[in-house]
């Protein structure tokens, strides 16, 4: 049967659309089961029984907890493209919604994302499109897009569960990605700036810290001279940290921010062992790189001065992401037809306040980042709740569906010529060398036995 591309892709949508309560469903079972990086258990066994349902084999245990499909074959050898949704959430402990647990919680969408790409995958399949295409379509799960609980990863790390702290670098470093050669991946967002569907945009890069002061545990009335308090030694690097702000240039779009996630045992003991959790963001990873000696000298100033001792473990964080422009040119059209010209926001390239290891991908092979209306509140805050899951599930499946069939149409082949004219900044190898070499663990001494 003779098909046309536009056909193609009005059958496809109407196979989405007449499975959106499927899809949508599957997003909000998804948010009420949230769990957090590397720890995504019932996600993932939620995410191969609908692979089952729709007679898609699997493979599992990338990263831990990726769930991988078999490849939704094209009429003939082509580019693979996969469909990525991320399985993580966050820790929110006062959203409504956290479990009762872990105060895990689906405060950025995550759960959206898997409802998309499991659409693309139906109406591809559903339709029989994959038969008119020449390449390949691959739906990948994968874990631990946000970047916290950094003591539980560097634990993971150092016993060698794992490599790179973000799920992605990971995949990327165990050879998850060696066959595939396109991504993409849609976020809902609540900024309304960014309307029903948006394309465009990047991200910041940056370096995750782990911190550890070690003092000295003494009473804390009856002889606290003999202690060394390191809870304080924390509080003044924390000051130090914070000094350094007037030397950030603006335009190199400067984030440092942290947490303290252990300061003490007792309020009449000393505290002895103090634990910090930071982040350093900036617009190139240059730029990251000498904000981190800021830091270090910092934190090792506030060990210093109390006498104490610090452990400072640098953690290659996320690269900037850079979206190819030909593929959100593409997926830009699909939108339009889906939500109308009108409702669909076209970024420059300027960076946001975020970071997503998205940008890891993006540096070795073409990739887009859309996102998707239908959230509401503030991400990552405890009123961040998808209000209308056909925005944030339905539209982006309808819209990366059809830019995949754009992308493999055999008589355009447009997929090739991209990768044909895409220079990526990294090799695999390359860019494991790079990542490698942003790790650290230094041990300052500084109080006397």
């Amino acid at each position: 049967m003779n098909i046309s591309k536009e056909e193609l892709k009005k059958k496809v949508s109407e196979e989405i659309d007449n499975n959106k309560d499927k899809l949508i469903n599957f997003s909000k079972d998804i948010a009420e089961n949230a769990e957090t990086g590397y720890r995504e258990l019932k996600t993932s066994t939620k995410v191969k029984e609908i692979f089952k349902s729709l007679n898609l084999g699997y493979t599992d245990g990338h990263a831990i907890t990726g769930v991988k499909s078999e490849p939704i074959k094209g009429r003939s050898d082509g580019p693979t493209i996969a469909v990525i949704g991320e399985l993580d959430g966050l820790i929110v402990k006062d959203h409504p919604l956290a479990d009762l647990k872990t105060s895990a919680v689906h405060a950025c969408g995550h759960n959206c994302q898997l409802g998309s790409m499991v659409g693309v995958g139906l109406g591809l399949i559903n339709s029989g499109a994959s038969q008119y295409l020449n390449g390949n379509v691959v739906l990948f799960a994968v874990p631990a897009e946000e970047t916290i609980e950094n003591e539980f990863r560097i634990n993971l790390i150092d016993e060698g569960k794992l490599g790179f702290m973000s799920g992605k670098q990971e995949l990327i470093r165990i050879g998850s990605f060696d066959n595939i050669d396109s991504a993409m991946l849609s976020h809902a967002t609540t900024n309304p700036e960014d309307k029903d569907l948006s394309v465009g945009g990047t991200s910041l890069g940056h370096v995750v810290k782990y911190v550890e002061f070690h003092g000295r545990a003494s009473h804390a009335a009856g002889a606290p001279y003999a202690g060394v308090n390191a809870l304080k030694a924390a509080n003044i690097a924390m000051m130090a940290m914070d000094l350094q702000r007037e030397s950030f240039k603006d335009e190199d779009k400067i984030r440092v921010h942290g947490i303290l996630t252990e300061g003490g045992t007792a309020t009449n003991s000393i505290p002895s062992i103090v634990k910090l959790e930071w982040r350093i963001r900036g617009r190139t990873i240059d730029i990251v790189n000498e904000v981190n000696e800021k830091i270090d000298r910092s934190l090792k100033a506030g060990a210093m001065a109390m006498g104490a001792n610090v452990r400072i473990r640098s953690i290659a964080g996320n690269l900037p992401m850079l979206q190819n422009k030909d593929i959100n040119d593409i997926y830009a059209k699909n939108a339009y037809q889906v939500v109308g010209e009108g409702n669909v926001k076209v970024h420059p390239d300027d960076q946001s306040g975020g970071s997503t290891d998205m940008g890891d991908l993006s540096q070795i092979m073409p990739i887009i980042h859309p996102r998707s209306g239908g959230a509401i509140g503030v991400g990552h805050g405890n009123d961040y709740y998808i209000d209308d899951y056909y925005k944030s599930v339905i539209n982006p499946a309808k819209s990366m569906a059809m830019t995949v069939i754009d992308l493999l149409w055999p008589e355009e082949n447009r997929l090739k010529e991209i990768m044909n004219t895409h220079i990526p900044n990294y090799t695999k190898d390359q860019y494991i060398n790079l990542q490698e070499k942003r790790m650290g663990n230094e041990f300052h001494e500084f109080m006397k036995s």
